[in-house]
């Protein structure tokens, strides 16, 4: 948001501290940024270039960890009015997976995330030309045998979407058994025009080698591995997949880049989340956590930035990842594209990494230890 004070431009800056709203006017030479001046990146060894944020649509539609266990209009349209948002600040990259919303929670009032993302297109579409980039993935669900079930699935997914080819289609977790056949599925997939590129998401070291050995094979780069990645969680810089992603030339796609939330500021220890990240940011962890937010406020005065584009250019400035935090509504979508167009110094990166060393990571999802 943006206003004119004696004839000079000014940044109207929001975000929230423990549960209240704060605001702070800036000068600021450029209030907006344009479509064409958001940078894009090639994905990986792939053709595919996206936005170097993108926007994750996980909660559109989930009623089992998001949105307090209840979907309804008011949502509805506030994940429009995100989707709409994000467009309009030239971040056109959008990852889902048919698990978000699943269909047998339907009885609970969900809707699929893929349907709502598809509809969202399609209607934005119909107004003006927008290219969009779709990223959604496969469910290696124990039942699903072979490189055809992806196929199948891959087929299910571009229905719902409303689509005849996405842009990048990952498997979402390692299978139990199986895992040869989902990588021959993938490249099944490039082969048959289905998908620009292909990417495994929640894959250690190990099964992201052999993942890329197996397609490179058949001459397909394996585009991206996409895991939990945060200024608190860091656990890709020490368990090798970062560097491994590095070596290899395979984007790193980084979900839950501000910890569901927790290094926004939202949340402290009088005031922590709701629902199932309750558990996971508990009132002691978020008073170990102050310290850290409060110097990523205080950087983040520097550039007239707010905590949430702090931390996620901190991700941005590792280089080769690129976050993709979901957004719930338009405030929170117009906050990530503040997080585009500058970059902390090397100094400001090595500060907060150690502070935030200081405190141990918490997982806010199970498959991330697979």
């Amino acid at each position: 948001m943006a206003l004119q004070v004696n004839g000079a431009g000014f940044s109207l800056l929001r975000w929230r501290r423990g549960g209240a709203l704060r605001t702070r006017a800036v000068a600021s030479e450029s209030v907006a940024t344009t479509r064409e001046e958001v940078e894009k990146v090639k994905l990986g060894g792939s053709d595919l270039t996206v936005t170097k944020l993108g926007i994750g649509a996980w909660s559109w539609g989930d009623t089992a960890y998001w949105n307090d266990f209840q979907w309804d209009d008011r949502k509805l349209k506030a994940a429009k009015a995100a989707f709409d948002t994000s467009i309009d600040g030239g971040i056109t990259f959008f990852d889902t997976a048919e698990v978000y919303g699943m269909t047998y929670l339907q009885v609970m009032g969900a809707v699929n995330s893929e349907t709502l993302l598809g509809r969202f297109i399609k209607e934005r579409q119909q107004k003006e030309a927008v290219e969009v980039a779709v990223a959604t993935k496969f469910a290696a669900l124990p039942w699903r045998l072979g490189r055809g079930s992806v196929l199948s699935a891959l087929k299910d997914s571009l229905s719902r979407l409303g689509v005849s080819s996405v842009e990048l289609y990952q498997l979402h977790w390692p299978g139990i058994w199986g895992n040869k056949g989902y990588i021959d599925g993938l490249g099944d997939a490039v082969e048959q025009g289905l998908v620009k590129a292909v990417g495994v998401s929640n894959y250690s070291e190990r099964r992201l080698r052999d993942a890329y050995d197996q397609l490179k094979k058949r001459g397909i780069p394996l585009a991206s591995n996409q895991v939990n990645y945060s200024l608190i969680y860091r656990i890709p810089e020490e368990n090798g997949v970062k560097a491994t992603c590095d070596e290899l030339g395979i984007t790193l796609i980084a979900y839950s880049p501000i910890a569901q939330g927790a290094l926004t500021g939202k949340y402290t220890p009088e005031n922590p989340p709701t629902g199932p990240r309750g558990r996971i940011y508990t009132p002691e962890f978020l008073k170990k956590l102050q310290p850290l937010v409060t110097r990523i406020e205080e950087v983040g005065q520097n550039y007239r930035k707010t905590p949430t584009q702090v931390v996620l250019n901190w991700l941005i400035a590792q280089d080769n990842v690129v976050p993709i935090p979901g957004a719930k509504n338009a405030e929170q979508a117009t906050q990530f594209a503040g997080a585009l167009g500058w970059r902390l110094t090397e100094q400001e990166i090595e500060e907060l990494r150690a502070l935030a060393s200081e405190i141990n990571p918490v997982i806010g999802f199970p498959v991330e230890k697979l």
